[in-house]
């Protein structure tokens, strides 16, 4: 595999953006041209132009390139944290950016316009907020048991060429590297660096005599991505929301003494998968604590999970499909619809496995999960896992399937089952190798348990606060063995939390996903899209949160300030508890008014759906189709309450709905 560039030195003048690798190795400038948008490989020896100025921030590494109203923009990696060392090669959390523009009369950081403002501020959070992994020596983004198998294909391929498609996050961002890449400049490669939206975690531990490293890599696809709410579901092509694989990972070695790369002979490999329930479904926000629960039942959801489902089986091998949604209630039609299409689709190698989770295990009798484990065992010793020794070539034993868990969210219940199930193959795998006995487990052993228990509930935690804004529900299980009543309280504090960032925040937040993986791109020029950065609602709709600030502050100060005189306030309190009421009636009955819902891809196609399938409620959508909407898909307001479909012209202005493949 060819290496990457870690280090760059930047060089900036008014006509391009130089690039100078400072390695050891050395390496080629790269020129990055700001009026054409060119980029050239300069050849050997090339000099830097006297007029160019030296950048004050080491670079470690390009992450692409972006197009938006005005300029198109380069985002580099100014800053890293280490991780930990994976495979002899260190890995590094992405920490500081800097976007640089191509356009030189134009400031990343005083835009001249505000719709330019408002894309370069998506850009912004979306960096500072995710969990974004990199290596310039080890693929992250593709299992242990596929780079042994592609070894020999991926010799001599650059790092980009070798990573696995789902997982690369940054590629549409490294689109135009690419292409220049693929057009006769391949010696771009060393400066494609491909970056990773994940968890990884690994530990040394000492088991009865043996050094071991744990280790867990969570992948997050940048297909189908997005926030708890506003990315539900299958899409057409087959992809599903939140889809993650989890990759355990365990080395053995025999060596007491310095513990190195070289020292772990055993490397073992254990690979779950998750993803939303694969019908067309989602959650309509109306500010209610359940939201309305929306299941369409459409022509091509079979062919979409038939999709969805042949591809796992042709990347991983035969599937278990457990779902963990509770069979009555508000979700029962979720399982429902679930289990009618997997009927229907009656793939080969796939499995349907339901586990009422809830039921089984109220009361905090979380041990009850063994009942899940006894009815798959069979099913997790076919599928087996990675197995490979440093001294032979074959593997000892590929893995042959996986267990594909999910509940609504596929974050608590499916964090809780897939730590179950990576301690029951953990076991086994170390008794394989003859460092825990027949009867022994890890949990006899303190440290090495304590470290594996953590492990997966930081891992749980930080693939919660991603897709739902908060760390993960019943993560005391996963730490303690043991559920608590502390865990519950914790549990209703981070509930609480979702709620208000799911109703209040995610809007953004989705955007910013779709900016950054493609989803939706900006067409040049298109500063004229003020519904972006201003609020388009009629008066009264915005006026009813004021409403109510100004009654209950009202109501306080009655209750508080001195009194000049004796005079009865009952009708100064009713007056102000009347307005109160009323404003927040109103709120409620127009809740989808106040959601604060994304702007590039609204989800009008599910909030509006009148289609076959199932609606548990159509609240918060006001008295009828007389009033305004929240909202519309180009910030301009609807008559018939609800958003048209946008014209060319206004697809051109606003930009496309784009998926990069």
């Amino acid at each position: 595999m060819k290496p990457l560039h870690k280090r760059l030195e930047l060089f900036t003048d008014r006509d391009a953006y130089h690039f100078v690798p400072t390695d050891p190795s050395g390496g080629q400038t790269l020129s990055i041209y700001r009026t054409s948008g060119e980029i050239e490989l300069n050849k050997p020896g090339w000099s830097i132009p006297s007029s160019a100025e030296r950048g004050h921030k080491p670079i470690y590494g390009i992450l692409g390139l972006i197009s938006l109203a005005l300029s198109e923009y380069i985002v580099v990696l100014t800053g890293r944290e280490k991780r930990g060392i994976l495979m002899g090669q260190e890995v590094y959390r992405a920490t500081e950016f800097d976007i640089l523009p191509l356009n030189p009369n134009i400031s990343a950081q005083h835009p001249p316009h505000a719709v330019e403002g408002h894309l370069l501020a998506l850009i912004r959070s979306h960096l500072k907020s995710s969990l974004l992994l990199l290596s310039y020596g080890w693929d992250l983004t593709t299992r242990l048991q596929a780079q042994w198998a592609a070894q020999d294909s991926a010799k001599g391929k650059a790092l980009w060429e070798t990573a696995e498609d789902r997982f690369f996050w940054n590629k549409f961002l490294q689109t135009r590297l690419m292409d220049a890449c693929t057009n006769g400049q391949s010696d771009i490669g060393p400066y494609i660096l491909p970056i990773m939206y994940g968890t990884f975690d690994i530990r040394p531990a000492f088991l009865n005599g043996h050094h071991i490293q744990i280790g867990l890599i969570s992948r997050r696809s940048r297909f189908r991505a997005g926030t708890r709410y506003f990315r539900r579901g299958i899409d057409h092509e087959g992809h599903v929301a939140n889809f993650n694989e989890t990759e355990q990972l365990v080395f053995v070695g025999q060596s007491t003494g310095k513990r190195v790369f070289d020292d772990f002979h055993t490397k073992m490999s254990f690979v779950q998968i998750r993803g939303s329930v694969p019908v067309f479904w989602g959650e309509v926000n109306t500010l209610r604590y359940k939201p309305d629960m929306q299941i369409m039942d459409l022509q091509d959801t079979a062919d979409a999970m038939r999709a969805h489902l042949q591809e796992q089986v042709s990347l991983y091998g035969e599937q278990t499909l457990v779902n963990l949604v509770n069979h009555k209630g508000y979700e029962k039609p979720v399982k429902e619809a679930y289990e009618k299409y997997v009927a229907q689709v009656n793939l080969p190698k796939v499995k349907y496995e339901y586990f009422d989770f809830h039921t089984e295990c109220k009361n905090m009798r979380w041990d009850r999960i063994s009942v899940l484990i006894d009815a798959i065992e069979e099913d997790l010793a076919r599928q087996s896992y990675f197995h490979l020794e440093s001294n032979e070539s074959p593997p000892v034993r590929t893995q042959q399937g996986a267990i594909r868990t999910n509940c609504m969210d596929n974050l608590d219940r499916t964090n809780v089952v897939q730590a179950a199930l990576a301690k029951w193959t953990i076991n086994r795998q170390l008794k394989s190798v003859g460092i825990l006995s027949k009867h022994e487990s890890i949990d006899d052993h303190e440290l090495p348990s304590k470290d594996f228990r953590e492990i997966w509930a930081d891992h749980a935690d930080m693939i919660s606060k991603a897709y739902a804004g908060s760390g993960a529900l019943k993560t005391d299980f996963t730490r303690t063995n043991q559920r608590t009543r502390k865990g519950l309280l914790e549990d209703g504090y981070k509930s609480v939390l979702r709620y208000l960032k799911n109703n209040y925040f995610d809007g953004a937040r989705q955007d910013a996903f779709d900016l950054m993986t493609g989803a939706w791109t900006p067409r040049m020029g298109m500063v004229n899209a003020t519904a972006l950065v201003s609020d388009p609602r009629p008066l009264i709709i915005r006026s009813m949160p004021y409403v109510t600030s100004v009654s209950l502050f009202m109501i306080c100060a009655g209750l508080t300030l001195p009194r000049s005189s004796d005079f009865s306030l009952l009708y100064y309190f009713l007056l102000w508890i009347a307005f109160a009421v009323a404003s927040l009636v109103f709120i409620l009955i127009h809740g989808i008014d106040y959601v604060a819902w994304p702007k590039l891809l609204p989800p009008t196609d599910l909030i509006y759906y009148n289609g076959p399938g199932f609606r548990s409620g159509n609240h918060g959508k006001g008295f009828g189709d007389g009033i305004l909407t929240a909202w519309s898909k180009l910030g301009k307001l609807v008559p018939s309450g609800r958003p048209r479909a946008p014209s060319r012209t206004e697809e051109i202005e606003m930009g496309t709905k784009k998926r990069v493949d």
